[in-house]
């Protein structure tokens, strides 16, 4: 009897150490995902703030070839060309009167 309640003494023993390794472990398993999501959600904040400003750059491009799309269309009108043709080049229609102003 004296060795049944030491061998259940032994094992009683180790099963609280085997108990006390597993929380141990579960606790740094608990540890290390937790950090890891904060991390994890920083960075998923900066990636939105950077898809954000991004699609802003996009908008933005997007107005400016639409700008760039009616001033193309523009050059190719008639009214464009007479006014490089006054502005640059110094042409008129005939009779035209230009004024000129004395400095």
């Amino acid at each position: 009897m004296a060795r049944r309640k030491r061998t259940s003494y032994r094992k009683r023993r180790q099963n609280r150490m085997s108990m006390v390794m597993v929380t141990v472990v579960v606790v740094m398993i608990i540890a290390v995902v937790s950090i890891s999501s904060m991390n994890l959600k920083a960075k998923n904040e900066v990636q939105q703030q950077t898809i954000s400003s991004l699609n802003e750059q996009i908008a933005n491009e997007e107005k400016r070839s639409q700008e760039i799309e009616e001033y193309r269309k523009y050059t190719q009108t008639k009214k464009y060309a007479e006014e490089v043709a006054k502005e640059k080049l110094g042409l008129v229609y005939e009779g035209e009167i230009i004024f000129k102003e004395e400095n």
